[in-house]
């Protein structure tokens, strides 16, 4: 596996891909800049409505508001979110429908070009889209610490995650019909990862399966950034979505290289 992802992390070419897709977004400005809202609409919904509703809680010793609680878990969700689209339904497209690809590897750039520019391409866009996000928390008064300004690299980290592992999972949709399948993973995932509420109030037997799962280790992570609650099993879960991403990469180069390569 490593050897595998040598060339690919070592690759420069792959800027040209990211190059490629501003220049495309470039029409489209409106579809880039409207992930900016996306924040805004989540952090007002809850403190306007479930932040009353729900009062304050308990995590870690510290008493927050509920929205302060939510909002690292949104974050996460919405890393998670990006990468899907990006790196799911948007290469699927170029891969199967206009075959983008086929013209590009007529050039000198190869399948490890193209992997890592299009997950390039997505960590570029969480990281605007994260940054606005931690603005937002701000703004709203749903970052009790300064800390929270650390959130934006763990938000990038859980980006390249994703964007790993939805690159892989790319190279096995068929048709449209096969993003049901994606919706259906990705909808439990999002709904227990602990995103919502404290994982102590899941059954044991359930908290041990969630606590499996990758948004549950960067809500986690970005959680206790947001509150400056630092510990040494952060690192435990940065190191969770490093792997999680690599393995996905990994994949992704060997499914691109069968696919595209005559």
């Amino acid at each position: 596996m490593l050897t595998r992802l040598v060339p690919v992390i070592g690759s420069r070419r792959a800027r040209h891909i990211v190059e490629r897709n501003f220049e495309v977004y470039r029409s489209q400005w409106l579809m880039l800049i409207s992930g900016f809202f996306e924040p805004l609409f989540y952090l007002l919904s809850i403190g306007i409505g479930l932040n009353k509703l729900v009062g304050n809680l308990t995590v870690g010793g510290r008493v927050v508001s509920y929205a302060a609680f939510v909002a690292p878990g949104m974050l996460a969700t919405s890393m998670m979110n990006g990468a899907v689209i990006d790196t799911i339904m948007n290469v699927f497209f170029r891969l199967k429908i206009t075959h983008s690809y086929d013209s590009i590897l007529a050039t000198p750039l190869d399948v490890n070009d193209v992997a890592l520019g299009e997950i390039g391409w997505a960590t570029g866009r969480a990281a605007i889209y994260s940054a606005s996000f931690i603005v937002c928390m701000i703004l709203l008064g749903d970052a009790p610490s300064w800390w929270v300004l650390l959130c934006w690299p763990a938000a990038l980290l859980t980006g390249v995650a994703f964007a790993g592992v939805g690159l892989a999972s790319c190279t096995f949709v068929r048709s449209w019909q096969d993003f049901d399948m994606i919706t259906l993973v990705q909808l439990p995932i999002f709904l227990f990862s602990a995103t919502f509420f404290p994982i102590t109030l899941y059954p044991r037997w359930l908290g041990a399966l969630v606590q499996l799962s990758p948004l549950y280790q960067s809500a986690a992570l970005l959680r206790g950034l947001s509150l400056g609650q630092f510990s040494g099993v952060m690192v435990l879960r940065a190191g969770y979505l490093v792997v999680f991403g690599l393995v996905g990469l990994s994949v992704a180069a060997r499914r691109f290289a069968r696919i595209l390569t005559p």
